[in-house]
């Protein structure tokens, strides 16, 4: 056995950051394995996008801009790191759902190219909350408003994680869907799960206990957001894609934002 088949973390960390930001990473393997190592390390990629999306929000904040702009910049950030796939994703997904067509028929309008209708609201609707949340995290205090920022990006790439978990079947044979689908095992997608709680909480701690709730309830409800659209689409398509995998992304980062903006 060779040293990267035992020790699949370092090809695992390039499967994450070379296939969820646009990092220059090279992905050097592409079989289960790394695909497994990747999606375990989804929460880091994430981790690195929210970082990099409040350090630019904090630095408008810093140069005079108000909390607006400020989160206009700091929900851009993801979207840029990421190509816009995880947009493009969910603006798939709902044109698939809103279609009611067949599973088949519904996935092949998931693969052209054009946005719908469905996805177009959509689009609209989640960048609108998204700002809206940054907005009032920031008008709140610049530390806060970079917290959510971060917790919010890390959560959805937890929910990337919990996706990839073994049971949920891939609804094409080929795509990104089809080479991360059930490759984390149960324990794995829980115990990183748990791990991100915890340091989304420890976060929150610097604020105060109330903020130790906030913060985990908001990642765990993310999470849970995001597991009622996998089962819908699962249910509809037979399975999960690589747009389903943005439309969760997003359906997390989202519901993390909008908790976060409660009770501040």
């Amino acid at each position: 056995m060779s040293a990267s088949s035992s020790n699949p973390w370092p090809d695992g960390l390039r499967f994450a950051f070379g296939t969820l930001t646009v990092l220059p990473v090279k992905v050097t393997r592409w079989d289960r394995e790394a695909a497994r190592g990747g999606m375990l390390c989804a929460p880091l990629a994430g981790l690195v996008v929210g970082a990099t999306a409040a350090a630019l929000g904090v630095l408008l904040l810093f140069l005079g801009a108000g909390p607006l702009l400020a989160a206009v910049a700091t929900a851009a950030v993801p979207a840029v790191l990421t190509r816009g796939l995880h947009l493009d994703g969910l603006a798939d997904t709902a044109d698939g759902l809103g279609s009611g067509r067949p599973a088949e028929d519904a996935l092949r309008i998931m693969k052209q190219s054009d946005i719908g209708p469905f996805g177009v609201i959509t689009l609209v609707f989640v960048l609108l909350a998204q700002v809206a949340a940054l907005t009032q995290a920031y008008d709140e205090s610049w530390a806060w408003g970079a917290v959510a920022a971060v917790v919010s990006a890390t959560a959805a790439r937890l929910a990337l994680t919990s996706a990839a978990r073994s049971g949920v079947p891939a609804a094409r044979p080929e795509g990104l869907g089809a080479a991360v689908a059930g490759v984390v095992p149960v324990s794995g997608a829980v115990a990183v799960g748990v791990t991100v709680v915890a340091a989304a909480a420890g976060a929150g701690a610097l604020f105060g206990p109330y903020d130790v709730v906030r913060t985990a309830l908001a990642v765990v409800v993310a999470v849970g957001a995001a597991e009622l659209l996998l089962r819908h689409c699962t249910r509809r398509f037979g399975g999960v894609t690589g747009d389903v995998f943005g439309g969760l992304a997003e359906t997390a980062a989202t519901t993390a934002l909008v908790v976060l903006s409660l009770g501040g």
